[in-house]
């Protein structure tokens, strides 16, 4: 299951949001979006579970919840269009 954390602070690493999206399950992957002209994050970042059940809980969990000083917003990924 994909998922989207959106809001996140500037200073957050692709480890620091695996560590904490682990809590909720086995994390096949986590991509931190970087403006290619700055070098910087972008606030948001995409995670995939292994287990949807696992990826549902860490949205109910997470979504809402304060991260590095942020309020985090966490939901199922809609694919590209």
């Amino acid at each position: 299951m994909n998922i989207y954390i959106g809001n996140l602070n500037y200073r957050v690493r692709e480890s620091d949001l695996q560590q904490v999206l682990e809590e909720y399950g086995v994390v096949e992957s986590v991509k931190l979006i970087i403006d290619r002209d700055t070098n910087r994050s972008k606030g948001f970042a995409f995670a995939e579970f292994t287990n949807e059940n696992e990826g549902r809980n860490a949205i109910n969990e997470l979504n809402g919840a304060e991260y590095e000083g942020r309020q985090m917003v966490v939901k199922e990924a809609t694919p590209r269009r």
